[in-house]
């Protein structure tokens, strides 16, 4: 508990301290560079407090221009873990309870990460269109295409919202598996353990490919790439791998 307590104090102490400075040189020169690079760097130094390391494979993959990095989710440490393995600046699709945190809600607006909320369905087709626009202007997004944490690891059925994103805009999905993190920092739990986790990037799928109706087949090849680095212990269920992803 003292080394998640000393993290929690570090990541309050920077958002009250450090946030404010680069926050304040966004808004006076409007450029947001320095506060990006300053967040990711604040948010990586806070696992490697908490004696996570992060792996990295197939950092060759990524592609110069836009994209929609597509991945796994089972812990609070896996934005930091894969935002800090990507060359480029990256947006998210946050949920609308990150957006209440004062300060650090400023800087998330200025870094053009878009909120979501997912029990409104209109507030959530207003965001689709916002990250639209980001693509457009050559931001990459960064989605956990299951929506969610999962609770115990294992891989759960993909949403169809990061792919719609992505065969809308033309953008090329890259599937992201993180590996083990769920070790580090599990959904039920605020405790942070040492350990490694891995991201892996797999080789970019073509949405241009796909259709808004054929959109099931893009998901799939994604969910197969990301399952395939996956430990037996993150391995979706049999009855979940059956399922096909659902909603927005």
């Amino acid at each position: 508990m003292i080394r998640t307590a000393v993290v929690g104090l570090f990541l309050l102490l920077y958002i009250l301290l450090v946030a404010p400075f680069f926050i304040l040189h966004c808004l006076v020169t409007r450029r947001v560079e320095r506060l990006y690079r300053a967040g990711v760097g604040g948010a990586v130094f806070a696992l490697r407090l908490g004696g996570i390391r992060v792996r990295v494979e197939g950092a060759e993959n990524i592609p110069e221009g836009p994209c929609v990095f597509a991945a796994n989710h089972a812990s609070n440490a896996d934005p930091p873990a894969i935002v800090g393995a990507i060359p480029k600046r990256v947006a998210l699709l946050a949920k609308k309870e990150v957006f209440k945190v004062p300060i650090l809600s400023r800087a998330l607006r200025l870094a053009d990460f878009v909120c979501v909320d997912r029990a409104n369905k209109e507030a959530a087709r207003a965001s689709v269109e916002e990250a639209l626009e980001r693509l457009a202007r050559g931001l990459s997004f960064l989605i956990f295409a299951e929506g969610t944490r999962s609770p115990d690891g294992r891989l759960r059925p993909f949403k169809k919202g990061a792919f719609i994103l992505a065969v809308r805009a033309g953008v090329p999905v890259v599937p992201v598996t993180i590996a083990n993190s769920h070790l580090v920092m599990g959904k039920a739990s605020f405790a942070i353990r040492p350990g490694e986790v891995l991201v892996k990037f797999h080789a970019p799928i073509d949405a241009r490919r796909f259709t808004m109706e054929s959109a099931e087949e893009l998901i799939a090849q994604t969910q197969a790439a990301v399952a395939s680095a996956l430990p037996e212990d993150q391995q979706p269920v049999a009855s979940a791998a059956a399922e096909s992803g659902e909603g927005e």
